[in-house]
């Protein structure tokens, strides 16, 4: 497997500084879709990086964390399979089944170390206010993400350093007497992103504003079929005559991202220039919500 000591520690401290981003920074860059380019770039592959990320991103999007809850680390799991498919030549749809996925679920036990040894600078915080010590707080403060950056670099940089050998045995495996178990992960590596779509549905009120979600379907199947069709018809002409110059580009997901912006828009406009209702509904009435799907007043 080809992986460079200086490819090891630039992921390395991405990991450290994407739970750090996640937690305090906010700056969008601790998501599975910025872990999979970084590391992409790192490794001399942003295709392969974006499509682990964005499968990553997509199986996580309905999984949420609330309070002192933990969840799967994708963002991890991410950096894991993306530097071991470029590095062994693994098939990308395959890495997220059989190494992103295992790897961000194992990562629960490490969040859960971080969090526990974090209590000690948090308990030291306690001390320092007690003195009214606002340097020792600070300090602390500081100190407390030290343990949160470790519980990311250390695995990494192990599992980067010494699996090597095991994921070039696995791949040579799924490529040779094992093909049959390795299509079946790049099958469950393409499916999995569904299921982040499943679990998101489930809690948005979709019931409720169904059509919306026809027209969204429906709009994104159209544009998309017709887009493609000019695309193919254009890149016929300019293989027949040199003089077609003309380049069509397919449609863009932000061109879709915005149809469904203004959809959103214009049922959250609607919503509040509704009047509110008189009177609530009688307690225990079911009818009023669907279990389980969050209300337009919980958003």
């Amino acid at each position: 497997m080809h992986i460079v000591w200086w490819q090891i520690l630039l992921i390395t401290l991405y990991a450290g500084y994407q739970i750090l981003d996640e937690l305090q920074i906010y700056s969008s860059l601790s998501s599975p879709v910025a872990a999979g380019l970084i590391s992409g770039l790192v490794m001399g592959d942003v295709k392969a990086g974006l499509i682990i990320g964005g499968g990553m991103q997509l199986t996580i999007l309905g999984v949420g964390t609330f309070g002192g809850a933990t969840r799967i680390d994708a963002n991890t799991g991410t950096l894991i399979a993306v530097a071991f498919s470029v590095g062994a030549g693994m098939d990308a749809s395959a890495a997220i089944a059989a190494v992103a996925v295992p790897v961000a679920s194992l990562m629960v036990y490490m969040d859960i170390l971080g969090r526990f040894t974090n209590t000690f600078f948090a308990h030291r915080i306690d001390a320092e206010v007690e003195k009214m010590n606002y340097k020792g707080i600070q300090r602390y403060f500081v100190a407390g993400a030290l343990p949160w950056a470790l519980s990311r670099m250390i695995p990494v940089s192990l599992g980067l350093s010494l699996g090597g050998g095991f994921i070039t045995k696995l791949v040579d495996a799924l490529n040779g007497p094992w093909k049959w178990l390795g299509d079946g992960l790049s099958v469950a590596g393409a499916v999995l992103p569904a299921v982040g779509f499943a679990i998101l549905l489930r809690y948005l009120p979709v019931k409720k504003h169904w059509p919306y979600l026809i027209l969204g379907f429906v709009i994104t199947m159209l544009m998309s079929t017709l887009f493609t069709d000019v695309q193919t018809v254009g890149t016929g002409l300019a293989a027949a005559s040199k003089a077609f110059t003309t380049s069509f580009n397919g449609l863009s997901m932000l061109a879709i991202a915005f149809i469904g912006l203004a959809l959103a828009a214009i049922s959250y406009q609607r919503a509040i220039s509704m009047p509110k209702a008189v009177a609530a509904p009688a307690a225990g009435n079911s009818d009023s919500a669907e279990e389980g799907e969050i209300e337009d007043d919980e958003l």
